[in-house]
């Protein structure tokens, strides 16, 4: 015993002249040390709350985590670089089942370059599919170009355009009618119960000739099928309704973009219309979106 007390006191020695050396005192690197623990468990329950979310939103990319959990100990540049090294970087996938037929007519471009200020002034819709199992499963996404809202959607086992009127139909049913509609030139968005419901609520139909001309509507399609559905993995059509449902009410009130102040569709949505946003933003549309 007296040995290890002895032993303890030269590695006490020896750690004094050390820090004396360098000119740090042992209290300095004590305090280090305190903070550094004190930094592991609040980043361990970081790490914590980002499980959550990815739970409730799969494909959440890092800097959005960092958005929405708004750490105050940790910077977003090192809290990107620790959560990718802890293995949360994202993998891409793509979409390249055709789900649309031409048709051999068309209604002009309407909105390209056009500059958006409020909400219900451009909705753009497309058509996706979904794997799941042996089969192939359809959703229809409606969506709100200035909030980056879904107002409306529909999931079917087919292509018909009633999937896509059904949607449509929600869509109206909770918002505004909107001043124009785009689409692409797919069949289902030129039936004729389908345009006759766009010019009863007076808006104007635009569509495009390619995937370039409706972005918005890609990248929802894009999103609800990488960053959610696609981790869910349903094993059904009925559990794929589910998750679309869930997929959506997470997308509407809780995903952030960067093009409206990192804040969800619904709460830049309730803001715009409470008129405390200052200033408005403008979307000017583009073949591409950020």
């Amino acid at each position: 015993m007296g040995w290890f007390r002895g032993h303890a006191q030269k590695i006490s020695y020896s750690l004094n002249e050390l820090y004396r050396t360098v000119g740090i005192s042992k209290q300095a690197v004590q305090q280090r040390a305190h903070r550094e623990a004190r930094y592991q468990k609040k980043f361990e329950e970081l790490v914590k709350k980002a499980d959550c979310v990815r739970r409730e939103h799969p494909g959440c990319g890092v800097e959005k985590l960092y958005y929405l959990l708004k750490p105050d100990f940790v910077g977003r540049d090192r809290f990107i670089e620790t959560m990718m090294s802890l293995g949360y970087r994202l993998k891409v996938k793509k979409n390249y089942r055709r789900t649309t037929r031409s048709i051999a007519w068309n209604y002009p471009n309407l909105i390209k370059g056009m500059v958006v200020e409020a909400p219900n002034t451009v909705w753009q819709s497309d058509i996706t599919y979904f794997h799941v199992g042996n089969r192939f499963y359809y959703g229809v996404f409606i969506i709100d170009v200035y909030t980056k809202k879904i107002v409306g959607y529909q999931v079917s086992d087919h292509m018909q355009a009633t999937a896509n009127l059904q949607a449509l139909k929600k869509a109206l049913k909770e918002n505004e009618a909107p001043q124009y509609h785009h689409s692409d030139r797919g069949a289902q968005y030129g039936s004729t119960d389908y345009l006759n419901l766009l010019k009863t609520n007076n808006c104007k139909i635009s569509m495009g000739k390619s995937a370039q001309d409706n972005p918005y509507a890609e990248r929802i399609n894009g999103t609800i099928k990488n960053e959610y559905i696609g981790y869910w993995k349903p094993n059904n059509f009925a559990s794929l309704k589910k998750m679309v449902d869930k997929a959506v009410r997470q997308y509407n009130g809780r995903r952030i973009h960067n093009s409206i102040s990192r804040m969800s569709p619904k709460e830049f949505e309730q803001k715009w219309f409470r008129g405390v946003l200052s200033p408005k933003p403008l979307i000017t549309i583009f073949e591409k979106v950020d």
